[in-house]
Order: structure tokens, then sequence, then C-alpha cells
């Protein structure tokens, strides 16, 4: 029997199916983006999980015949800490190293076309990054080592306490609309669907991104990065009036223009995309790379 539609739909959002946000950044771009559901987050890290899994099978692998090549129970010790300390290192900087990279994503997120993003539409930071993953070994890391514990001392009430410590955290992002867990909510962070978009190119030899006459000094040019150069080709490829009109006032207040007022504004982002992409292709020649505007 099929469900009724109603139904259909109050399921589609409990997962996160098209659930789509404005996100304003600070150069004033309002960005749609599309939330990861609930089932693209925990697919995700389910891969994660069977990489940090294989490598902790290989790390354990080592950490045996190092024990075995001392002998005695001062080299079994030994090689017992060693191991809790590499586990430890090695499931917080899986994540932390992946996700502090470039593309922000972990090879899981990666496989399924996410990403991390901060929720104020600013740069992710490493401190932000630092947070998410803490909060990981509370919700994931901890109640799990109850249930790897049974037999060693660990009754049945503290494994039940695990048991429902996570199903808690399990369902938590179910339970908002940005299908956020505790860490995101810590570190004011969320995960997006990043779909890989093929852009048109030499959008710079287009009629309306060419100079036009409007020139720019290049410490005008150096106040913004590839980030900020992508975001721009996003608006005027998108052709909306207000969101060009916003990012022109919010480029002309940043780099101080004082050209010709009656520039329009189209024309004036296309000749400054046009300046800032020559600029940013010349440095990328000398071996100089400026990833954003925060990038010195």
């Amino acid at each position: 029997m099929r469900r009724p539609a109603f139904a259909r739909a109050a399921v589609g959002r409990a997962l996160g199916f098209d659930e789509a946000r404005s996100l304003v950044t600070p150069e004033g771009v309002d960005l749609r983006l599309r939330v990861a559901s609930y089932t693209e987050r925990a697919s995700a890290f389910i891969i994660d999980a069977l990489i940090i899994m294989a490598m902790l099978i290989g790390f354990s692998l080592l950490a045996g015949l190092a024990a075995w090549g001392f002998h005695g129970s001062l080299g079994g010790e030994a090689a017992s800490v060693i191991w809790l300390l590499g586990a430890f290192l090695l499931r917080n900087g899986y994540f932390i190293g992946f996700e502090l990279g470039p593309q922000a994503a972990t090879p899981g997120k990666r496989a399924l076309g996410l990403r991390v993003i901060a929720r104020d539409g600013g740069r992710l930071t490493a401190d932000a990054v630092f947070a998410r993953n803490a909060m990981r070994e509370l919700e994931v890391f901890l109640p799990a080592s109850f249930f790897f514990a049974r037999g060693a001392g660990v009754d049945g009430a503290l494994i039940a306490l695990g048991a429902i410590w996570s199903g808690v955290f399990v369902v938590f992002p179910l339970f908002n609309r940005d299908r956020l867990r505790l860490g995101d909510l810590a570190a004011g962070t969320m995960v997006i669907k990043a779909p890989k978009r093929a852009l048109r190119p030499d959008l710079a030899q287009e009629g309306p991104t060419a100079g036009g006459g409007v020139s720019f000094t290049e410490a005008q040019v150096d106040a913004y990065g590839i980030k900020e150069l992508h975001v721009l080709e996003g608006v005027l490829r998108s052709g909306d009036r207000r969101t060009v009109a916003e990012v022109a006032r919010r480029i002309r207040s940043k780099i101080a223009w004082e050209g010709p007022s009656d520039v329009a504004d189209r024309l004036f982002l296309g000749a400054y995309y046009s300046a800032l992409r020559a600029r940013l292709e010349r440095r990328a020649l000398l071996g100089h790379r400026r990833r954003d505007k925060f990038d010195a």
C-alpha cells in the first residue's frame, strides 16, 4: 500500500532530502545550498569508519610485532600503551586532517559529494574543525567503548547506558532542520551537498565581463583570492540584479574604488573579475596561489 503524499513528504523531511538553505557569505552573496541528508551523513561516516578500522588493523599488527620483539610483560605493556595512544590520534587526526584540507571533507564525505562549511558563511577555521571533531569522542567513541568492554568487568547497566547514550546522539540530527549533530552546534558548522558543476570556460571573454575601460590598481585587485573569484563568477553567471548590485557595492567599498559613478554594476563586476583573474593567473605562474582574501 502506498503511503499518502504528506506522509512521504514528512519522511523525506526527516531524512533531510531536498533541504535547501539560504546562506549569505560575508561578500553579500546569497548561496542556495542543499543540506546533507541524514542518510548521506551516516553513509559517509560508515565509509570513514571502515577506512579507520582498516588502518587500525594494520597499526595493531605493527604493535603486535613490536610486543613480540620485546620479550617479557614490560614490552607488552609498552606496546599496549602505544596502541591506545596511536588509536586515539588516528581516529581524531583522520577527521581533523582531512577537514582542514582545501576540500573540507573526509574521503567518505567526498565520495558522497559532501563538505563541511561554517554556518555563518565565513571561513571554516581550524578551531571549528577541532571543536566539531572533539565532540565526536563523546558522541561516538566513548559510548562505543562500553560495548567493546563487555566481559571486562563492565556490567549490563553500564552497557545499557552506553546504548541509550549512543541512541540519543544517533537520532539527534533528525530533530533539527539543518541535520546538525552536537559537534556542529558546538563548532558553528554544517555539512552540505557540494555537487560538482562544470563552469563554462572563458567567462572573462564574454561581452558583459569585458573590461569596458574600467581599470584597477594592483592593491585593489589583491583584495581577494581564488575563492572570491569563484564566488564572483557564480554571481555573474546567475544574473540576479539584486545580488549583482549588493556585491558590486561591497567590492567598491572594500577596495575604496573612486572611479566613475555611472558605471553599471554588472560592467563593474565583469571588469573586476577580469582583472582579478588575470592577476591570480600571473601570480600562479610565479608559484604564488592565494586561496582567499585571508591568505596573506
